[in-house]
């Protein structure tokens, strides 16, 4: 199978993206064909071979990524598999582009592979990069229903027949509306522990549109992809689950302009998922009002 990488950048972190290349590089068996695109910034110098894509104005992650599949073709189909990497990991084995190779020959309805995410100092897993709800164990590798954006791989032909990132969401949950398309589509998804990526430990919270984007965009998903009976459900349990959390008074209040934005903007083309994707969700252990 042949594999590509797409890793978009804002230019700002050249010595973490070169040593992600030379990680990407040095992967066995043929060579994976790379692509950096640069989110609305130069991009730093990279090595020979590498392909790079200077975008003249920030698309957000999901336009970004979008960008660099159309550069293997419409819908990536210049290629089998397509990695995507944030600019500041770094593969930890030489064999993770083999082990996807074995892993989608292996299972012809498996649509996308997520990564273990490891902390470098540590090789701790944080919680939250374990896609599953049942997260206490990074080490056990599963069937999800979701993915981690900055590590994974994603076969092509699903975007052929789901289509890409939605654009309109520039930044969280663009994944898990990706995933839920697949999976209605009867593709599957995998969280592999022994494909790592290594990554600083960071909090989510660092980005300053962070509790407005996750707001927003959670109203989008719902409103785009679950049935109508379910949208006052999942977004009645998030808000719930938000006020359990406590957040600062500051951050509670972006969070509720952001909720406000999702119902009175445009969230792009609505298709429910059938109820048998429902069900499929639910067996897999995390029914999508949770």
């Amino acid at each position: 199978m042949k594999v590509g990488a797409v890793i978009i950048t804002m230019g700002n972190r050249p010595d973490e993206l070169r040593a992600l290349l030379d990680s990407v590089a040095k992967q066995d068996g043929d060579p994976v064909e790379v692509v950096v695109v640069g989110n609305g910034s130069p991009v730093p110098d990279v090595p020979e071979g590498v392909r790079t894509i200077e975008l003249p104005e920030n698309l957000g992650i999901p336009g970004g990524r979008n960008v660099g599949i159309e550069a293997f073709g419409p819908a990536g189909r210049d290629v089998d598999v397509l990695l995507f990497l944030d600019d500041d990991g770094l593969l930890a084995g030489h064999d993770t582009a083999a082990l996807c190779r074995k892993a989608f020959e292996a299972d012809p309805k498996l649509g996308i592979v997520s990564f273990r995410i490891a902390d470098p100092e540590t090789g701790v897993t944080q919680r939250r990069h374990v896609p599953r709800l049942r997260a206490a164990d990074p080490m056990r590798s599963s069937r999800v229903t979701t993915f981690l954006g900055g590590a994974n791989a994603v076969r092509t032909r699903v975007f052929a027949d789901v289509g890409g990132l939605p654009d309109e969401f520039f930044y969280a949950h663009e994944e898990t509306d990706l995933a839920w398309r697949a999976l209605d589509a009867g593709w599957m998804i995998d969280y592999r522990s022994d494909m790592v990526l290594y990554h600083p430990t960071t909090a989510p919270s660092r980005h300053a549109v962070y509790h407005r984007m996750v707001a927003r965009n959670r109203v989008w998903l719902a409103r785009r992809n679950l049935p109508a009976a379910l949208v006052p459900v999942y977004l009645g349990v998030w808000l719930l689950l938000t006020l359990v959390r406590r957040p600062s008074r500051l951050a509670l209040r972006a969070w509720f302009g952001g909720f406000r934005e999702g119902w009175t903007t445009p969230c792009g083309p609505r298709r429910p998922m059938k109820w048998r994707t429902v069900w499929r969700l639910t067996r897999l252990g995390r029914p999508p009002v949770i």
